[in-house]
């Protein structure tokens, strides 16, 4: 379970940001470069994003980080996930308090 919420936070911020570096990115989720590295490619295997290469200038290479049709449909679907799950929890808390 761990792992799609990784990748649904990775889908977040990629579509909030897509031509983040892997080090902002992994800065901002708070992952070691190594896993958000393994997510991108568990990403990009899945076909829920492109990686892009684009150069701002001569002497550095970057990346652009674009979600597919289906990882947009994803995302969503996961979003919606993540939803049911904190109403539940919040129904559970709110049944402990009363």
């Amino acid at each position: 379970m761990k792992n799609t919420e990784d990748q649904f936070e990775v889908l977040r911020k990629l579509q909030k940001k897509p031509n983040s570096s892997q080090r902002q990115l992994a800065s901002s989720l708070g992952f070691s470069l190594g896993k958000l590295n393994y997510c991108l490619n568990a990403l990009k295997d899945k076909g829920l994003i492109k990686i892009e290469n684009f150069t701002k200038n001569p002497k550095k290479l970057n990346y652009i980080y674009v979600l597919t049709p289906k990882g947009i449909s994803e995302k969503t679907k996961l979003t919606i996930n993540y939803m049911k799950k904190k109403m539940k929890e919040y129904d559970e808390l709110k049944k402990e308090l009363d």
